[in-house]
Parts: structure tokens; sequence; C-alpha cells
């Protein structure tokens, strides 16, 4: 067993307290607290089918599913009949209208969901929808729908033909986990994977106003991998998210999976591995790992790669059914935090079963960067009770929020450095299926938290989708 084996081990069977140092929270701002002000239905019969365990209304992957833009709300989902639609309202407001896009959903396949971003340099929507290593649907609306949304009419009218690529920029033929995020100028760029889970790459392109450019991939998916069990020469870099925060830095905590099931103690697992972290100060050409050191380049032959020094933060080899694609967000500093969960190993040093496992005992951790720079972890004390993914979000004063599967929320203060975490809400009236989306650009707008979520149903009957707001600390 090596150093890291040794070391993911022991801190699985742990349960971690860290001395945290020094915050830049004050004692007298207001700690968390969330209060529900009103639910709206964006659909009362919106397409239900389970499968990898998720929705594909609800995959919390999804970005965005919900996103606010000068004063309007905006959602995406897929109806009863299978028809993408997208729905906007004026914040606060009780009506959502809605407009078809001119595609219906392909297959039943949950990682098929659609994902919208803005690019602020001409006012436009843009969504990728419906792929999962395969080909991706895009349409995008007329430059300026979101810069006047209360002279422009919300019609069908506004949005293009639904395209199979980037206004002709073809990426790749097998394409998943379309992630839109606004750069600090202006422009708008996409994430997405290259081929397939267990041995993919990252890869990002860039909208600049008027051309789609494929800036390349920057993950590898070679190289050795060995733990105690096995070695795999294959996988794919599992992003938490992809954002930049106020001071121009973009941010990405990750996870490894491995092709090859050796690396697992039992194959019913998942050979998840290790939390990692990269940045980029550059509009992501050039990423650095945690202390500084350039790893990879997009679109160059020096790609992340499992092999390079200084990437992982949380150390968890295989056995634990570590879950890819959670959460992150960034504070008011600048600063990475990011929501992993596993099963610890105090339940046990080998999963067996990876959906009975992590609802039967995972659990949820907060890992976040401190002001000295130090990486700190903390378990947050709710069961999942689920094999599903919590969302991460942080107010204006810093606080901490965890919003689990069935639409939970506990939350943590910046004040005590993240040691006080509280269940706030207990989901209960939601009657949500697992997964929820939030509304991460809501927040620094006007202190609400939005959670979108689905009915549970069974089969294929169609439930209500819906979502909730949540005031937080003014």
């Amino acid at each position: 067993m090596n150093r890291r084996t040794l070391l993911g081990a022991a801190l699985a069977g742990a349960v971690m307290t860290p001395v945290f140092a020094a915050g830049t929270a004050r004692a007298a701002d207001p700690g968390p607290s969330v209060t529900r002000t009103g639910t709206t239905t964006l659909d009362s019969q919106a397409l239900f089918f389970v499968s990898y365990d998720g929705l594909v209304n609800n995959n919390s992957f999804q970005k965005n599913g919900l996103l606010t833009y000068k004063g309007y709300q905006y959602a995406v989902w897929y109806t009863a009949d299978r028809n993408a639609v997208v729905g906007r309202r004026v914040l606060g407001g009780s009506t959502w209208s809605t407009v078809q896009v001119g595609h219906t959903l392909k297959v039943n396949d949950s990682h098929n969901v659609i994902s919208m971003g803005v690019s602020k340099v001409d006012g436009r929507l843009h969504l990728n929808m419906d792929s999962h290593s395969d080909g991706f649907t895009y349409v995008k609306s007329v430059a300026g729908l979101m810069d006047n949304p209360a002279g422009l009419s919300w019609t069908a009218s506004r949005f293009g033909a639904p395209q199979s690529t980037l206004d002709g920029l073809a990426l790749t033929s097998q394409f998943t986990y379309p992630q839109f995020v606004s750069t600090p100028d202006g422009k708008l760029q996409l994430s997405y994977r290259v081929a397939i889970s267990g041995n993919g790459r990252n890869a990002l392109a860039e909208y600049d106003g008027s051309t789609w450019t494929n800036l390349g991939e920057w993950s590898s998916s070679t190289g050795t991998y060995t733990s105690e069990h096995g070695s795999s020469t294959a996988r794919n870099m599992y992003l938490h998210g992809i954002d930049y925060d106020r001071n121009g830095r973009l941010h990405s905590f990750f996870t490894w999976r491995e092709q090859n099931g050796a690396v697992m103690c039992n194959s019913g697992g998942i050979t998840n591995h290790d939390t990692g972290y990269v940045y980029s100060d550059d509009r992501g050409r050039t990423w650095r790992n945690n202390a500084g050191a350039v790893v990879g380049t997009t679109g160059g032959s020096d790609k992340v790669a499992v092999t390079d020094a200084g990437l992982v933060v949380d150390p968890l080899n295989p056995d634990h059914s570590l879950m890819n694609q959670e959460s992150q967000f960034t504070d008011s500093a600048g600063r990475p935090h990011a929501i992993i969960s596993y099963v610890p190993g105090r339940f046990g040093q080998c999963t067996t079963d990876y959906v009975a496992n992590r609802t039967a005992n995972g659990r949820a951790f907060h890992v976040r960067k401190n002001a000295s720079g130090t990486w700190q972890k903390t378990e947050i004390p709710v069961p999942l009770n689920s094999s599903q993914r919590t969302k991460l979000a942080l107010d204006k004063y810093d606080n901490a929020y965890a919003i689990f599967p069935f639409g939970r929320i506990a939350g943590a203060s910046a004040a005590s450095g993240y040691t006080d975490w509280t269940v706030l809400f207990d989901g209960s009236g939601l009657n949500a299926f697992g997964e929820v989306v939030i509304d991460e650009t809501r927040i620094a707008q006007d202190n609400v938290l939005s959670v979108l979520y689905q009915e549970k149903s069974s089969g294929t009957t169609p439930s209500a989708l819906h979502v909730v707001d949540f005031r937080l600390p003014a």
C-alpha cells in the first residue's frame, strides 16, 4: 500500500474535527437561516423516469438548470410529451411564461439534461441538451433577449432552430455534461467531456459574441493509478463544478474515475477516488495545482493527469463509494469550497453495494481553503439517506448551505469556522424525489435561494416540477 493509499484509508475511517484558522467573518454577522417565502409550479405534469438513480429534470450537475439575470429567473425542463421547454418569470413573481424550443428528448437517460448559459457580451441565452457520450442539441436566442426581458416578447420566434453543432463548430461525437460559465469579460464558455465514463477528457469551448472556438481538451485519461487492490491505466476527471470568482480566477474541484474495476475491493462499489483541485488565472488556458505550479495546458500536449503532483486535497481510495460531480462554490474572498460525499471508514473499509451502502451510511463533507491557505474538512452531521448528490451555496456573509436530496437544507456559519452545521429545513411538504437543482446566480442578486425539485412518482408517470424560494439573511 503506498503512502497516499494509507493516508486515504486513515482519513476515510476518521471523523475529522480540524482546528480552524481565524477567518474573515465577524461575530456580529448573522448566521445561516432560511425562510420559505413561496413555491411556484413550472409544470404540473413534467416528464418522469428514473435512470442512473436520477431524473433528467433534476440532476444536480446541471449548469445551469435554473438561473437569474437582470431581474428575471429562467428554468429549463422536459414536458410529459418530451418537449424541451425554457420558462421565465419576473423575480418574485408567481407566473412562469414558457417556450418550446423545437427539440424532443430522444432517449430515457437522466444524463441528457438541459443546461443554460448567458453570453453577456451580446445578451443571448444558450441551451445545450440531450447528450450522453453522443451528439448534442444546441439552441440560442436572438441577441439582446436577456438584456431587455420586459421589452421583448417571450416567444419561440426569439430562438433559433436546434443545431447539432455550435453554429457550425462540431466538438466531438461523444459529448456529455454541458456546463456553461460566463467569463469575467462577458464571453461564454462551455465545459464538456469528450469520450466516455472511465476513459474521457474535459474540454472547453468559448463564444465571444460572434463565433464559437474550441479551446481543446485539458485533462488526460492516461497514466497509471495503483491502489492496494490493482491498477488502472485509463480514467476520466469528473468535475464538481467550474466557476469564476469575483477576482477572475477559475476554480474546479474534481474526482477521478478509473476504468479498471481492479482498483476496488469489491465490484459492487464505484471506482471514484481522491478529491482534487485546480485553478486557472487565464480563462482556462493553463491550469495550476494548489501550489501554483502549471499542471496542464488546454489544447496542448501537457494535460492535467492523475500522475501530476499537488492535485489531491483530500485523499481517498476507491473503496468508499465517493460521489462524482457533487458541488462547489467560492466565497467573498475567492476561496474555494466544495461538498463531497462517501461512506466513512467507521462503517467499514469496503463498500459492496454502491447505492445501498451510500443510502445507509453515506455522509457529506465540507472541504474548503481557509484564510491561511490550508485545506480543511468537516463532516456534516446529516445522514444522506440517499445515494445522490448534495448542493452547496454560500450567502453574502459566507455562511454555507448544504442542500441535500429531498430538499433538506443544513447550514453552518463562517463565524464558527463552519463547525456548527445544523438542519434549517427538513424538506417536509415537498415530496421531492431526490437530487435538486439550485439557482447559483440568484443568491448574490437578492439574497434568495431558489431550489428546483420534482415530486416523487413511479414508473413513467409524470409529476409536478416546482421552484421553492428561501430568503437568506439580509
